[in-house]
């Protein structure tokens, strides 16, 4: 799997470039907007050869496959703490590229022509493309804290696309309630993280699974538990579910 990991990167960054080429434009030019097909063909590439690329890895990758991971950068040190801007590939993590490049290039796709009305569309497909390399940083990330940025990065685009049409003020609220239940799940989680570092002086997940062992069985049960009120938060499950009917209007 070492031999295949390296493209990882690519999978997570041509969505980020898909935004960037959408965004950039989309704001510059009055005459960019108006290049629709343009438009929605380059966001919808941006996530279906990403979702080719997990296919072929998925293909290439054994059942008996060991995780391998692939580091950019450091991202930050301080002290003994450092962390990397890195990605793991496993078979649990290939599963979920492949879910979310899937399902969301397809839905990429019946937007072209829903949303061929809009105004905005040049901003909606650009959000859309942002929402997919925050979800591909949530599902690859080979440490709690770049997972924390795709999870963060996840509510900021449910923000923007719950209020995408902020000039009604139903949907405007609906997505600050997002916003604002949102993060009761994200203060959990954080929490969370912190005592998984306090315990194993480190938030990479290789690090933490060879460390299972300094987790007394209390502590255990709190991290699962305030992990699992961050996700509460983010799937609107109870009780942190009061934002979705309205978001639902957005």
């Amino acid at each position: 799997m070492d031999a295949y990991v390296h493209f990882v990167p690519w999978i997570v960054l041509i969505p980020l470039a898909g935004f960037l080429f959408n965004g950039l434009l989309g704001l510059s030019s009055g005459a960019f907007r108006e290049q629709k097909n343009l438009i929605g063909g380059v966001a919808t590439l941006a996530v279906f050869i990403p979702f080719l690329l997990a296919l072929w890895l998925f293909f290439m990758m054994s059942g008996d496959s060991e995780a391998a991971t692939v580091s950019l950068f450091t991202w930050i040190e301080a002290g003994s703490f450092t962390t990397d801007i890195g990605y793991r590939l496993d078979q649990l993590s290939l599963l979920m590229t492949l879910v979310v490049t899937g399902v969301g290039a397809l839905i990429h796709f019946y937007a072209i022509g829903y949303m061929s009305g809009d105004e905005g569309f040049w901003k909606f497909f650009a959000f859309m493309n942002l929402f997919i390399f925050a979800m591909l940083n949530l599902v690859l990330a080979d440490n709690m804290l770049l997972l924390f940025l795709g999870w963060e990065g996840v509510g900021l685009c449910s923000y923007l696309l719950i209020g995408f049409w902020y000039s009604d003020m139903a949907k405007s609220d609906a997505a600050k309630k997002a916003f604002l239940y949102n993060r009761v799940g994200d203060f959990a989680f954080l929490i969370a993280m912190f005592m998984i570092f306090q315990i194993v002086g480190s938030l990479r997940f290789e690090d933490i699974l060879a460390g299972t062992t300094l987790f007394t069985t209390d502590q255990v049960f709190l991290i699962g538990a305030l992990i699992l009120i961050g996700a509460t938060g983010k799937s609107a499950q109870i009780p942190l579910f009061v934002w979705l009917p309205d978001a639902m209007a957005g």
